[in-house]
């Protein structure tokens, strides 16, 4: 099993060492295109690029996927509810890549998940509701779709396969196919394909400025926060890929060519034990769609749909988000969920194109490409399923006026861990047997590192010791930690124990009984001394309080205030109206 690739030899490695020579790259020449936000559009634009055969640059002020990108509803979808809006073109577009998802470019992260659609209403809902269904099925058709086709079920049909949805809730029911996944480890997943094809990647780099040439933006000036050092990237082309942040960044250019406006959605995670169902549910609320959607040993139930204009960072979940969320699932279970069943929460941002309407849940989610000033380029809206298309769409604008540049090529391009993922699936039983893992494990970490487990059991057979799950944290294992620092570019505990890992909202203690066994074992890959050790600890703990005590706050102006008594555990990070990305 000697199929590990050292830090140094594997291009992809987003280490340590890896982020000392992106420095220098980034330093030492000018790029063709220097991409601003490692979220998942942001990864996305630095592949699409680096393997045209440009020479790419991304700097993200933060972890990758630290913002909107892993806070989503974690699902891969072409949007249902879309086709209430006759935006057909774009449920099509984003089945479309939902195809290429589950079967092409990364089928060991995207996975089929089914949800159970409710029907209240006799006679008139059904046929309404199967046209739609039937639309969405006929539409995914038209692609790759390895998924079954939705089916009709009776009430007790329904509830045998869901028995903790109420009687009364329901006179029958759809069931439907959609895929999920781990949005924040897809990130990164994208990001270290970018890597593999030549790109330079640094994260805790802030943008505190554009570079310009005239009219033109040629550069940007960045702030490792690292070390606090700010240096100068130059480039023939820069992407605005920042989601909430655009506006921001778009402001130093001196004027915006496209409206961001954020919308919150929370979520919470009650155990897989508290609703007895064997599918996922969606259900209409008032405003938009509510989710409960299966989690390992969890369910996410979300989300919420409601402008924010606080704190872009670190938006806040409060009391009343999660009410809200509470009495709309309880209308149709059984066993009504209390809050002391919350297991974690979490909240992010929407970045929608600013339009009308005063309801953020209708506004639109297709994506726009603009030059807001010459040499610069922003992309916003859209929705993670689509970030492959609004990738290809930016760096096609950015290459317009450059010397001929092959098109895209990421509809054919594998993600790493992709290639050999199912023909080692199949050879579970003996990978279990020659590592001494059972086969529940081995499948853990086939569904989050494909072929690249490989490499996590040369870590297991060279130290057994990391074979075991993480205190307090299984069943995620030591030698995750170990890979989360040499491979996937976590530098903080924070980005492992909330993004490498979900400790931080699927385990009740918040992922704090965990954290001094995950700093230890990042400090022997990051050289933490006692000091920054103790720092790290001391920053995870102060941001899970500050979280928690935020969700009982009532409103959002207290939630958000509460939440930001914790600081970013980030060297030289300020307060976060400064107007830096």
């Amino acid at each position: 099993m000697s199929n590990a690739v050292a830090p140094g030899d594997d291009p992809s490695a987003l280490g340590p060492d890896a982020r000392v020579r992106a420095l220098s790259q980034l330093e030492s020449g000018p790029l063709d295109v220097l991409v601003i936000g490692g979220g998942v559009v942001g990864a996305g634009c630095a592949l699409d690029a680096a393997s045209r055969g440009l020479r790419v640059g991304l700097v993200e002020q933060r972890d990758l996927a630290a913002g909107t990108s892993s806070r989503s509803s974690k699902l891969i979808h072409g949007g249902l509810r879309y086709l209430e809006q006759f935006d057909f073109a774009l449920v099509a577009e984003a089945l479309h890549e939902r195809g290429l998802l589950l079967s092409r470019l990364a089928p060991h992260l995207v996975r089929p998940v089914s949800f159970l659609y409710p029907i209240q209403k006799r006679m008139i809902e059904r046929p309404y509701v199967a046209v739609g269904v039937g639309l969405y099925d006929l539409l995914a058709s038209w692609g790759s779709n390895p998924l079954p086709r939705h089916q009709h079920l009776t009430r007790s049909g329904a509830r045998r396969l869901a028995p903790s949805l109420a009687k009364d809730s329901l006179v029958g029911a759809v069931r439907y196919w959609d895929a999920q996944v781990d949005d924040a480890r897809y990130t990164t997943a994208l990001a270290r394909t970018a890597a593999k094809h030549g790109a330079s990647i640094v994260t805790s780099a802030r943008v505190v400025d554009l570079l310009r040439d005239s009219s033109s933006v040629v550069g940007a000036r960045v702030r490792d926060l690292e070390s606090g050092r700010e240096f100068d990237i130059r480039a023939r082309r820069v992407v605005n890929a920042t989601g909430v942040w655009t506006d921001e960044i778009q402001d130093h250019a001196g004027g915006s060519a496209i409206k961001v406006r954020a919308s919150k959605g929370i979520h919470v995670l009650v155990p897989r034990s508290r609703i007895d169902a064997g599918t996922g549910l969606i259900l209409r609320t008032p405003s938009s769609v509510l989710f409960v959607i299966p989690w390992g040993a969890n369910w996410i139930i979300g989300t919420t749909d409601t402008d924010w204009d606080l704190d872009l960072s670190h938006p806040a979940a409060s009391k009343t988000d999660i009410d809200y969320l509470l009495d709309q699932v309880n209308r149709v279970l059984t066993e009504p969920l209390e809050t002391s069943d919350i297991v974690g929460v979490y909240a992010g941002l929407r970045p929608l194109l600013h339009g009308e309407s005063d309801a953020t849940s209708t506004l639109s989610r297709e994506h726009a490409v603009a030059q807001p000033a010459p040499g610069l380029i922003t992309v916003a809206g859209g929705k993670y399923t689509t970030y492959r298309v609004m990738a290809e769409d930016a760096i096609d604008h950015a290459v317009d006026g450059l010397d001929p540049v092959s098109g895209s090529v990421t509809a054919e391009l594998a993600l790493v861990g992709a290639e050999g993922w199912q023909a080692l699936a199949n050879r579970r039983p003996e990978l279990a047997r020659r590592s001494g893992l059972d086969e529940e494990t081995i499948d853990h970490l086939l569904s989050r590192h494909g072929y690249e487990t490989l490499e996590v059991l040369e870590l297991v057979a060279d130290d057994p010791d990391l074979g075991r799950p993480i205190e307090a944290g299984a069943p995620y294992l030591r030698a995750e930690v170990i890979r989360a620092c040499t491979h996937e570019g976590a530098l903080h505990l924070d980005d492992v124990l909330t993004r490498r890992t979900r400790l931080s909202i699927e385990t009740a203690h918040r992922g704090i009984e965990s954290a001094v066994e995950v700093a230890d074992l990042m400090g022997r890959v990051l050289g933490w001394d006692d000091v920054s050790r103790k720092r790290e600890l001391e920053h995870y703990r102060a941001r899970v309080e500050a979280e928690i005590e935020s969700q009982t706050m009532p409103t959002d102006e207290t939630a958000d205030a509460t939440r930001l008594g914790a600081p970013d555990v980030r060297r030289g990070s300020r307060a976060p109206d400064d107007g830096e990305v």
